[in-house]
């Protein structure tokens, strides 16, 4: 596959078939993801391939804590989790998750009622010991230390597309990260960076819907005027 398509046709997938991924398949997506740049060379990841159904069905359910409560932040307007929410109000949503939890029990689910049975899932954690966390000294939350990661994370994705699979980077396991740190063995510097699902896709998107370059970039300053991009292709 082209470059330029797979950047153009990778969407965040998350309804699979039951079609299972082999571990030559899983290896050969790692090879190729290993590539991706980081801060010195470090390559602070590392990945557990999450194959035990018990470990599987925990993680499932510290997913939807974190996943309920994202969903009565958003049925009240609110960003989930956002820095700059209004504390009171975000606590007021947060505490409609048990109502969601009960009204989800009555069907079949989605994604996250179902995560334990995805075809593969790759738990992507973080060695602090290995980042260069250059906005650790700011007053405002950090996540340069990221930008080490989430490229090799990003790697998985299209590497996997490059095989005609589907998958999707959710870090909701990270609003209960000791929990995950005691499930898979995790010492303290070793941190949760982002839950990757991978299958073979129940559907085909290959038409994906962005802002348009100009929407998005401007010239030497904040305000400046819009750089603008190419015109959208049909």
């Amino acid at each position: 596959m082209e470059l330029s398509d797979a950047l153009r046709t990778t969407p965040a997938t998350r309804e699979f078939t039951n079609r299972a991924i082999d571990d030559d398949t899983l290896a050969a997506i790692l090879d190729d993801a290993r590539f991706a740049p980081s801060g010195g060379n470090r390559q602070g990841w590392r990945v557990i391939v999450i194959k035990d159904p018990e470990k599987r069905r925990a993680l499932q359910e510290i997913y939807l804590d974190g996943w309920y409560e994202y969903l009565g932040q958003v049925s009240e307007g609110l960003t989930p989790f956002n820095v700059l929410n209004d504390p009171e109000q975000e606590a007021t949503a947060r505490a409609k998750a048990d109502e969601i939890r009960k009204a989800s029990a009555q069907g079949p689910g989605g994604f996250a009622e179902n995560l334990a049975s995805t075809p593969a899932l790759l738990l992507v954690v973080a060695d602090l010991s290995a980042l260069a966390t250059v906005d650790r000294d700011l007053q405002r939350y950090t996540f340069a230390g990221g930008a080490s990661i989430y490229p090799f994370v990003w790697n998985i994705l299209l590497a996997a597309r490059n095989r005609g699979l589907g998958g999707v980077i959710t870090t909701m396991p990270v609003r209960n990260e000791p929990e995950v740190q005691r499930l898979f063995d995790l010492p303290d510097h070793v941190v949760v960076a982002a839950l990757v699902a991978l299958g073979e896709p129940k559907t085909s998107i290959t038409k994906l819907r962005r802002a348009r370059v100009e929407e998005f970039t401007t010239l030497d300053s904040f305000e400046g005027p819009a750089f603008e991009g190419p015109r959208p292709t049909a």
